[in-house]
């Protein structure tokens, strides 16, 4: 489950994607138009930073903008630094493997197989969808949601 601070970082990064490239957007801007306290927001975007995702601006005319272009960052990466592995067990994890007390045999444990074969088709969506395919994607569907309106 995604938690509410990886759900959270997706919208800012979203919202980022959908500014001006080298604009930098203040953070109670993203935090209004996102509904996203913006104490939390601040630590999200704050670990994002930490992370090479994003770049800031202090004072005037401050705010965030992405590190990369929205092409070349993807929803698995975000996801992975935000909330950590995409495993729903640490011994299907690739990134933070770790063996389970439990288990005497993690080659036939049919838990860890089929966890393994959940957390492929995750990163395999994840891994390939990028943050221009989301903002497209949402803008995209705004335009459809227009059009039907007439």
């Amino acid at each position: 489950m995604l938690t509410k601070k990886g759900k959270y970082g997706l919208k800012a990064m979203v919202h980022l994607a959908q500014s001006a490239p080298g604009r930098p957007v203040p953070v109670m801007e993203i935090s209004e138009k996102q509904s996203i306290p913006k104490k939390f927001l601040d630590a999200i975007l704050c670990e994002l930073r930490n992370s090479g995702f994003v770049h800031s601006k202090m004072g005037k005319g401050g705010g965030y903008v992405l590190a990369r272009p929205a092409a070349q960052i993807t929803v698995g990466e975000l996801v992975r630094a935000i909330d950590g592995p995409l495993a729903p067990v640490h011994c299907a994890s690739k990134t933070r493997y770790r063996r389970c007390d439990d288990c005497f045999d993690e080659n036939t444990c049919a838990v860890r197989r089929i966890m393994q074969r959940a957390q492929q088709a995750l990163s395999d969506v994840l891994d390939n969808c990028s943050l221009q395919d989301m903002r497209d994607r949402v803008k995209q569907e705004a335009e459809e949601a227009l059009f039907y309106d007439i």
